[in-house]
């Protein structure tokens, strides 16, 4: 997978705003809940929050608190430098946080959780509940019923094709997993908080 982010990270944000192979999607209401989320995330308490697979540091700008990113991906981190300048950055495994226990009030993930398999799940939430008392998930909400995980295959701008795995959520069956509440429930993105 690092090697599909390393390749991706100038282009993942055109997921986000709609643009390149993203331009000629039909998703209603996508910018205004783009916009809702950015304000859910802008309204949690402040905290020393470690932002796990933070990517090209999208949602890491609208977190409020002294924010630490960490990706397994330079290029990602590249990004995530330019997007959210006043966040600090490690290259790091998500699956072995290199930070002692309690070091962060929270941790955050946005759209990681939903490509981790049952085991690796198992491992980031052990990991994440040891390096802080509070985890909040973004992902991606169920758009198809009966389609809850999949194997997607996915182009890059450069031709390459990789496959990825990727599942959604009924913020209610996230919650429950967790442990946590929604605080997000949109048609295209969940937020739990636990």
């Amino acid at each position: 997978m690092k090697a599909y982010y390393d390749r991706r990270a100038p282009e993942y944000d055109e997921w986000y705003l709609g643009s390149g192979r993203f331009a000629e999607r039909d998703r209603p209401g996508w910018d205004e809940e783009i916009e809702a989320l950015r304000r859910t995330l802008e309204a949690l308490p402040p905290a020393k929050t470690l932002d796990v697979a933070c990517g090209t540091g999208f949602l890491t700008r609208h977190l409020p608190g002294e924010i630490v990113g960490l990706d397994q991906s330079e290029s990602m981190l590249g990004e995530a430098r330019r997007q959210a300048p006043n966040a600090t950055y490690l290259s790091g495994d998500a699956l072995a946080l290199p930070f002692e226990d309690g070091t962060f009030e929270r941790v955050f993930t946005g759209h990681f959780y939903g490509h981790l398999e049952q085991p690796e799940r198992q491992i980031f939430l052990r990991e994440a509940r040891r390096v802080a008392p509070e985890l909040v998930i973004v992902d991606s909400a169920i758009q198809q019923p009966g389609v809850e995980e999949e194997w997607q295959e996915r182009i890059l701008n450069d031709g390459t094709r990789w496959d990825v795995y990727k599942r959604y959520f009924a913020p209610e069956a996230l919650a429950a997993e967790l442990g946590g509440s929604t605080i997000f429930a949109g048609r295209w993105f969940v937020a739990v908080r636990a």
